[in-house]
């Protein structure tokens, strides 16, 4: 089970501390009992810097017939599940990405999938609606309606780019992330519900991510199993040059903390500076 982060050595340099927690998506465990234990669960991360939750955690990423009766307004002042976080994120001093939601669109029946952000202060400070919905014509690409826009959220150290699950095989989002304005992503945050037997997918592209683009990704998967559908777990922090800093062993509910290096981003682009030979 999760827990309050372990101790580690800290790096020269500008670091940040980061903590995904691949949080046990249990049909039988209400979607309010979660939401309370999740804030728990990140209170407990007090020390870290970044702390990650997965997608759709509070309902489950293949829970469809649940989408309608549990979407919530993202905005803090409404949704539980920003509320919690909000507050959760404010008593542990943390940045906190919520994972994602079933938010209500202004538009008359509108679902999306819809990450949020909180500054240290409870503040949320960005969301971002999912781009890629998975299905092909069946679940979540019928019932959730498209995000538009990548987005970017500025933090104090780096900026970071989001990302949710099935993004993770569209290359060409993750190229727009780092060539944002005014700054490009320099850590992408990936939280997801992928499915177990898609795993080695989900490892692979999560690190095919990082080397192209020469940036941290974090990605932040789930336990347990979304309703009936065995999750991959193996959540990550993978370094610009593609290296696993820690990793989940399986699908078990747990906590995967690493030190991120900041200044290891311009070190790989300026030592191996593929993005600059980039012609597209």
């Amino acid at each position: 089970m999760l827990g309050p982060i372990a101790p580690l050595d800290r790096m020269d340099g500008g670091t940040v501390r980061a903590s995904l927690l691949q949080i046990q998506v249990d049909p039988d465990e209400s979607v309010n009992s979660r939401r309370e234990r999740v804030a728990s669960l990140v209170r407990a991360q007090k020390g870290a810097d970044l702390v990650v939750l997965p997608e759709l955690w509070p309902v489950g990423a293949f829970a469809f017939d649940r989408f309608a009766a549990e979407a919530e307004d993202a905005d803090p002042a409404a949704g539980p599940t920003a509320l919690a976080m909000s507050a959760a994120a404010r008593d542990a001093g943390v940045w906190l990405h919520a994972g994602s939601i079933v938010e209500k669109g202004h538009e008359a029946g509108a679902l999306y999938n819809t990450s949020l952000v909180f500054s240290p202060a409870g503040e949320l400070t960005g969301t971002y609606r999912k781009i890629h919905r998975f299905g092909f014509d069946r679940g979540e690409a019928t019932l959730m309606t498209a995000g538009t826009q990548p987005v970017t959220v500025p933090h104090p150290q780096a900026t970071l780019g989001l990302a949710t699950c099935y993004d993770l095989r569209f290359p060409e989002l993750f190229r727009a992330l780092v060539d944002a304005e005014p700054e490009g992503a320099r850590v992408i945050v990936v939280p997801a519900g992928w499915p177990a037997k898609r795993a080695e997918h989900w490892s692979l592209f999560a690190r095919a991510r990082a080397v192209e683009n020469q940036t941290f990704v974090l990605a932040c998967g789930t336990a347990g199993s979304h309703a009936g559908v065995a999750q991959a777990g193996r959540s990550a922090v993978i370094d610009p040059w593609g290296e696993v800093l820690a990793a989940a062993d399986g699908a078990e509910e747990t906590v995967v903390t690493a030190d991120l290096d900041l200044s290891q981003i311009d070190k790989v682009r300026e030592s191996f500076p593929v993005l600059k030979d980039r012609v597209l």
